[in-house]
């Protein structure tokens, strides 16, 4: 029997091996018996000083909305007011019968205190709607047509599950936060065909195997991005592999279980699983919508009344994961606030009093404010911590929106990774892209080093929770896989998937965890080249 793919010189992570051999989509042999399986037929590369690695998969990412972006206003990469402002003007004059203009990726660091104005847009694209998300996509950037044309006004009341941003006069200023972001994005945007869909997810699945990504979590699923999937899967243009978390609609309860079922039995096969439900618990810190335990501070060392969103009240939180454990589905559970992640792993204990041990892979997402009582129960409950690593970092967003509204004791104890680790819970990673980036090499350095690869004379922030190298690998391959039900990928094993990844030197061996230096030269899919350098 020979081998479609041999791969000899590098070094294979996890094992002492340096040759492997692929047949079939598998792998079939490591070391002196990949060396065997070479015969006339099989490809053959020689690749030493490499680092062969599992495909990476992420555990939490938005592939169909970071497409579509890349496809529109991307705004991702740039840096600043005016430089989003060139790419947008630049956009609308390329597009002239475009009826909206959308996209996203602009930071809130770049506006006073956060909130970018309307004025702005207005000045560019003054004759046609625009509704750009931020990079975390709780909130949007909108001028006074899209304002128009939903007809809010000063009088227009704030939803209960999020924010219009006013002026001192009370006239919107062109930031719309949390629920009414989304609400304007369903009720005024048109909707994407499923042709559109398509062509965002074959836009992101291409960015992503270039970085060495074979497998990703959906986040946020819904009828439509899954028909796109399910058709991009029949037609055999689908190369990764996909779990897809269905959304969980905050504004409805237990009655959306049954479409939950009958979304997974037609959205799954091939290449796609749909195991799993993707529900809010609350917003993020740096609009206030993070649900805490104790009261955000004003700014200026004062405390307020305000304690955050939950948008699934605990008890409601509860009784849905109950029920969707009970009948097979794990949960991917967005918690940000301290309060938030209490009651994801109180409605797991829940779960696990009604219906016992299951094999239900449930995990909390982003994982940004853990109370110390509450980190031993990730192990305890056997609930997976589901890391944004790159976020682990000093940057302008945490030092001018999160600290001054949190105060120095709560900062200080962010995403505390090492905490978890330590006390014996699973750790997976996910991007969350497009709110940052989806790049591996970039993530794992700041979970090694608290630090941007981009700014790395930067102090580190709360080094003492940093993860090794290693770690954080397992839990972009092993982690992330296990998240994701898919038991055949995420190490190198004979008879495992060849979903795998080459890299052009040995990150475990780079000094001083510098690991995105490094790039990826090779990603292969079930035994396929997606990516060549």
């Amino acid at each position: 029997m020979t081998a479609d793919l041999v791969i000899t010189g590098a070094a294979i992570y996890g094992t002492p091996a340096t040759a492997i051999a692929i047949r079939a989509g598998r792998i079939a042999a490591l070391g002196d018996a990949a060396l065997a399986m070479t015969g006339p037929k099989t490809e053959r590369l020689e690749l030493p000083g490499r680092l062969v690695v599992p495909g990476f998969q992420d555990a939490h990412v938005h592939t169909p909305y970071a497409g579509r972006d890349l496809l529109r206003v991307c705004l991702n990469e740039l840096d600043g007011k005016d430089a989003y402002l060139a790419a947008i003007s630049a956009y609308a004059q390329a597009h002239p019968d475009e009826e909206w203009i959308t996209g996203g990726g602009w930071s809130m660091e770049h506006f006073p205190g956060g909130v970018p104005s309307k004025v702005d847009l207005d000045r560019i694209v003054p004759d046609r709607p625009v509704f750009l998300f931020n990079r975390d996509v709780h909130g949007a950037w909108v001028n006074s047509a899209a304002l128009r044309i939903a007809g809010i006004t000063a009088q227009t009341p704030d939803p209960s599950d999020g924010r219009i941003e006013r002026d001192a006069a009370g006239e919107p200023v062109g930031m719309l936060q949390e629920g009414a972001a989304y609400t304007f994005r369903d009720r005024w945007l048109p909707a994407l065909s499923r042709q559109d869909w398509e062509a965002a997810i074959l836009r992101g699945q291409q960015f992503l195997h270039r970085l060495g990504i074979t497998g990703w979590q959906d986040a946020w699923v819904t009828p439509e991005t899954l028909a796109a999937y399910r058709s991009l899967d029949d037609a055999g243009k689908l190369t990764a592999r996909v779990a897809g978390a269905l959304w969980w609609e905050r504004h409805a309860g237990l009655e959306q279980i049954p479409a939950f079922v009958e979304q997974a039995s037609w959205g799954s096969g091939g290449n796609i699983s749909v195991r799993t439900v993707k529900i809010m618990a609350d917003g993020v810190l740096e609009n206030y919508t993070g649900a805490v335990l104790e009261p955000y501070h004003d700014g200026c060392g004062g405390r307020t009344d305000n304690v955050g969103l939950s948008y699934v009240d605990s008890d409601t939180l509860a009784a849905a994961v109950t029920e969707l454990d009970r009948i097979g589905f794990g949960v991917h559970m967005h918690a940000i606030g301290d309060r938030a992640a209490r009651d994801c792993l109180d409605a797991v204990a829940a779960a696990r009093k009604a219906n016992g041990d299951s094999e239900n892979r449930h995990h909390i997402a982003h994982i940004q404010m853990i109370d110390p009582a509450d980190v031993p129960r990730f192990a305890q409950l056997g609930v997976t911590a589901n890391m944004q690593a790159y976020w682990a970092q000093r940057d302008d967003q945490m030092e001018e929106l999160t600290r001054p509204y949190l105060g120095a004791e709560r900062t200080d104890r962010m995403y505390p990774f090492a905490d978890l680790k330590n006390a014996g819970a699973r750790l997976a990673a996910g991007s969350d892209w497009p709110v940052s980036t989806p790049d591996p090499l970039a993530q794992i350095e700041v979970a090694a080093r608290r630090i941007s690869p981009l700014r790395r004379d930067d102090q580190p922030f709360l080094p003492e929770q940093a993860v090794s190298v290693r770690d954080s690998l397992d839990a972009f391959t092993k982690g992330s896989a296990f998240v994701s039900y898919d038991d055949e990928a995420g190490e190198i094993a004979v008879g495992k998937r060849a979903d795998l990844a080459v890299l052009d030197r040995d990150i475990l061996a780079i000094p001083d965890a510098k690991v995105a230096d490094a790039s990826v030269e090779l990603t292969i899919a079930a035994g396929h080249v997606v990516h060549t350098r």
